[in-house]
């Protein structure tokens, strides 16, 4: 089998909402990293949602199956379902995105099939879930640890929580920033934009990602440039109308943006305003210091673990007064502007590659198949 030699290797990529990205973190992760391993000669498989069915990758199987589309089911129907297929098919070793699929691996496992469990954050702590949402993702978290043949986690500061609380050491692999430039600026002149005038604000428009407080001090500004809002929720309306509402008229919705129009957004940006408060690293970060762009961030653990000396953080709960008084020193210093954009590059380059990331994986999961298929696998 390829997991017993140096070859290729079969592998499934399984709990994102599909690939190309056309939503968030975990889809532009599994876009990155499927894209990578099958240039390296592997046969990848990509489960997908048949909402995000959109676009192909390049030698990279797309598996589009259906799902309940509500806020609570979305995730564990499609997931059941893309298992199911994933086991029949018995694929050398399997990624699994999100701690919410932990309660499926028991089915990989009894069809022979290696498992690595991205947990991406503590997903309970989330504002957005209710009591139910928080108690499934806390038994997901609880049944990770418990079943998966290696549990990843993408900060040492969630890496430390995994050990502290569950008493496992976890691997450590982070998200990669480096992406490449843009080739055109179309986008900008359909927003009436001018590169370097304008400052960027990627999230979900979610509660604990805080586009509310960030368009309310876009708002205490004096004579701010024009702020572009990239994002969304497709089960938040009400908390969208909100932000919608709370914005000034400098304020530009883009909705979501991905591919070419996302980077021609992120590389011309005169600086990138990030707020989430929850989760591991997040990928706008890394992607806007690998751009070059300063980073103005939330000041928690995990934020302060990828920006390092790159950025300049704002007090997490200060609310909208204490964001605008940091954005406020960023925008009046060019030369800190300056000194945060290469500081930024150089700890793209220094430590979140996408190669190294694929490196890390690749050797993890080649790992993993010739473990588990040491013995013959039993029947699913």
């Amino acid at each position: 089998m390829g997991g017993e030699a140096h070859g290729p290797l079969r592998l499934a990529i399984l709990g994102t909402r599909g690939v190309p990205a056309r939503y968030g973190g975990f889809e532009t992760f599994a876009e990155q990293i499927a894209s990578r391993l099958a240039r390296r000669g592997h046969h990848v498989t990509v489960y997908r949602r048949s909402r995000y069915a959109q676009g192909d990758l390049p030698g990279v199987e797309i598996v589009t199956l259906p799902a309940v589309y509500t806020k609570h089911l979305e995730t564990v129907s499609h997931g059941l379902l893309s298992v199911l297929h994933c086991a029949s098919r018995r694929p050398d070793a399997a990624l699994v995105c999100n701690a919410a699929n932990a309660p499926l691996l028991p089915l990989l496992a009894a069809a022979g099939v290696a498992t690595a469990l991205n947990m991406d954050g503590i997903e309970w702590q989330r504002r957005k879930w209710s009591a139910v949402g928080r108690g499934g993702h806390r038994l997901g978290e609880h049944l990770g640890v418990a079943l998966a043949d290696a549990v990843i986690t993408d900060a040492r500061v969630i890496q430390s929580y995994y050990r502290r609380r569950h008493g496992v050491e976890t691997v450590f692999i982070p998200y990669g920033g480096d992406l490449e430039p843009p080739s055109s600026s179309t986008l900008l002149r359909e927003l009436d934009l001018a590169p370097g005038a304008y400052d960027l604000c990627v999230c979900r428009f979610e509660p604990e990602n805080n586009p509310l407080q960030v368009v309310r001090a876009h708002a205490l500004l004096d004579a701010p440039p024009p702020l572009v809002m990239v994002g969304g929720a497709p089960y938040a309306r009400r908390y969208v109308e909100e932000v919608r509402q709370a914005a000034g008229p400098s304020v530009r919705f883009a909705g979501f943006r991905f591919g070419e129009e996302y980077r021609q957004l992120l590389f011309h940006a005169r600086l990138v305003v990030y707020a989430g408060e929850v989760g591991g690293t997040h990928p706008v970060l890394l992607e806007a210091m690998g751009a070059g762009r300063p980073v103005l961030y939330n000041d928690t653990p995990e934020n302060r673990e990828a920006v390092g000396r790159a950025g300049v953080p704002f007090p997490s709960g200060g609310g909208a007064a204490g964001l605008a008084a940091a954005w406020g020193r960023l925008s009046g210093s060019p030369s800190m502007q300056v000194a945060c954009a290469r500081r930024g590059r150089a700890r793209v380059e220094a430590r979140y590659r996408w190669s190294a990331v694929t490196d890390a994986y690749e050797g993890l999961l080649r790992g993993l198949a010739a473990r588990r298929h040491v013995r013959a696998p039993a029947s699913p």
